[in-house]
């Protein structure tokens, strides 16, 4: 299977089935009552994070996901079958995001789950209608729609040692040799055409998720060559080995073209712990490997080391897996560190209410709108008496009256509900 890692999909839950308008007729039975049922919640459309997945292939050219619709309600008040919940399984790693770029949901972590879109509630059947005053109500509420949403599946590997460098820097070679990938290995530019992910034993009790991301060119984060689509795998790596060609004809030069990219991507990356790794130094000497250590000293931050290392020969692999394990257990303790709370004064947040509602007084008239309005405006058939009465029921023991009366609107005056409709006050 094709490795895709970033695709764009709509998304659609379930809607809510429609309440049932009905009457109990049976045999010695006169004037039985209202018995229609409630419809069934529409399926919603929830991401799992799954390890057995890892690519996003399957949703390539399946555009749309779609969960199930919730049935409409019967006699007998009978309610309606529920919609059945989408379970969509994606890679771990993968952000889904909004046609604004905002993150709806981050799967960050294997069996991760999040409800993407929520399927609409049921409308209610006559039967939840009836009340002292009011015995044959005439009255069934549709079911409310799903919701629909265009976003952006976009995977971003979580590694804990991320591979950089040039085209043919050695990076495949290296991770073939200290861990279990296999990736594809040849003596020419860009062999490596999808990230690959490795597991590495470091010692007894340490074991790290190494990243080889294809080679970066001058202009990736602009675009060019194939770096561009990958750097997003190496946002969530903690540590980063920056591998160098030892027969490059300008070491420094090398080094500075990478970190130029890692630096001018959207996340500045040049900030991440690196190791600087001279690669192919099977066939140099101490003072060629020293003077080749000159001159990256001269670039690369005092803080970096720089090592070199022959992954053929095995030579100071041994070294190189100490020093990134090291570094990776350093990285791990300050990011729980910063996890830490900072205070024990516990912050408290208010959620805004669900029957939170406005008023505002226009040319037209008054617009009201809130969630609860806004929902229960889309179930009603303003043709009829009988959801224009439920709906000035709801008006009065919510308040809203209150409030319309306060800003001066009178008898005959045009109420807006949430641009869904109107009636008159």
């Amino acid at each position: 299977m094709n490795f895709v890692d970033k695709v764009k999909v709509t998304i659609i839950s379930g809607n809510g089935g429609d309440g049932r308008l009905s009457f109990r007729h049976e045999k010695f039975i006169d004037r039985g009552g209202p018995d229609g049922g409630d419809g069934g919640k529409g399926g919603d459309v929830v991401a799992v994070a799954s390890r057995n997945q890892n690519t996003l292939a399957n949703y390539r050219y399946q555009k749309k996901i779609q969960a199930e619709n919730g049935a409409p309600g019967d006699k007998k008040r009978m309610h309606g079958k529920s919609g059945e919940d989408l379970l969509v399984l994606l890679p771990v790693g993968t952000v889904i995001s909004d046609e604004k770029g905002m993150v709806i949901a981050d799967l960050a972590e294997d069996g991760k789950r999040a409800v993407v879109a929520k399927g609409g509630n049921g409308g209610f059947g006559n039967a939840h209608f009836t009340s002292s005053t009011r015995q044959a109500p005439r009255i069934a509420e549709k079911g409310e729609k799903g919701e629909e949403l265009s976003v952006t599946l976009e995977i971003k590997m979580i590694a804990d040692v991320g591979l950089v460098g040039l085209p043919n820097a050695g990076k495949s070679t290296l991770l073939s040799v200290i861990s279990n990938a296999r990736p594809e290995i040849a003596d020419y530019p860009f062999t490596t055409l999808t990230p690959s992910l490795g597991v590495v034993d470091v010692d007894k009790t340490t074991s790290l998720l190494f990243a080889d991301i294809p080679g970066l060119i001058e202009g990736a984060a602009e675009g060019k060559g194939l770096g561009d689509e990958f750097l997003r795998h190496v946002e969530r790596t903690g540590v980063l080995l920056h591998l160098i060609d030892a027969y490059q004809p300008n070491i420094a030069e090398a080094y500075q073209i990478v970190q130029h990219e890692l630096e001018a991507y959207k996340v500045n990356l040049a900030r991440r712990p690196q190791i600087v790794v001279v690669s192919k130094a099977e066939g140099l000497d101490t003072e060629l490997i020293g003077d080749i250590t000159k001159q990256l000293r001269s670039v690369v931050p005092a803080r970096a080391p720089i090592l070199a290392i022959s992954a053929q020969a095995g030579l100071g692999l041994k070294d190189l897996l100490r020093k990134t394990g090291e570094l990776v257990k350093r990285e791990r303790q300050k990011q729980a560190r910063s996890q830490l709370p900072t205070s024990t004064i516990p912050v408290i947040r208010f959620a805004k209410p669900d029957d939170s509602w406005l008023v505002v007084k226009t040319k037209q008239g008054f617009l009201v709108t809130g969630s609860k309005i806004e929902r229960f405006a889309k179930r009603t058939d303003f043709n009829s008496d009988d959801s224009v009465k439920r709906l000035r029921d709801i008006l009065k023991k919510t308040g809203i009256n209150h409030e319309l009366a306060r800003q001066g609107a009178e008898p005959g005056a045009v109420i807006w509900l949430a641009d869904e409709g109107s009636l008159t006050y």
